[in-house]
C-alpha cells in the first residue's frame, strides 16, 4: 500500500505565505512526477504545479512567480511554497504522485487527502 500525507494548510491573510508538504510512504520502488492540484468550491480541480523526477517544473499561469514547487527524493516528499497569496488561491490543495511499487508493477497515480488553504482578511 501507498499513503500520501499532506500538511501545511490553513488560514492566511492576503499577501501572506504558506508551505504545503506531501510525504509518500509505503511500498515504493520509484517515484516519477509529483504535483499539486487545487479545487475551489464550484470549480473543477486544476493543476497548480508539477515537478518531474529530473527536477523540471511547470506551473499554472495564475501562480507563476508566486509559487515554487520542490521535492526531496530522500524523503519521498514534495513541497509547494506559496507566496503573495490571494483570495482566489483559496481552495483544497491535493498532492499527486506517480509511484511504481516494484519491478513488474505499472506506475500509478496516487492522491493525497487534501488540505484546505483559505486566504482571507
Amino acid at each position: 500500500q501507498v499513503q500520501l500525507v499532506e500538511s501545511g494548510g490553513g488560514l492566511v491573510q492576503p499577501g501572506g505565505s504558506l508551505r504545503l508538504s506531501c510525504a509518500a510512504s509505503g511500498s515504493i520502488f520509484s517515484i516519477n512526477a509529483m504535483g499539486w492540484y487545487r479545487q475551489a468550491p464550484g470549480k473543477q480541480r486544476e493543476l497548480v504545479a508539477i515537478i518531474t523526477s529530473g527536477g523540471s517544473t511547470n506551473y499554472a499561469d495564475s501562480v507563476k512567480g508566486r509559487f515554487t514547487i520542490s521535492r526531496d527524493n530522500a524523503k519521498n516528499t514534495v513541497y509547494v511554497e506559496m507566496n503573495s497569496l490571494k483570495p482566489e488561491d483559496t481552495a483544497v490543495y491535493y498532492c499527486n504522485v506517480d509511484i511504481r511499487r516494484g519491478l513488474g508493477f505499472s506506475t500509478l497515480r496516487y492522491w493525497g487527502q487534501g488540505t484546505q488553504v483559505t486566504v482571507s482578511s
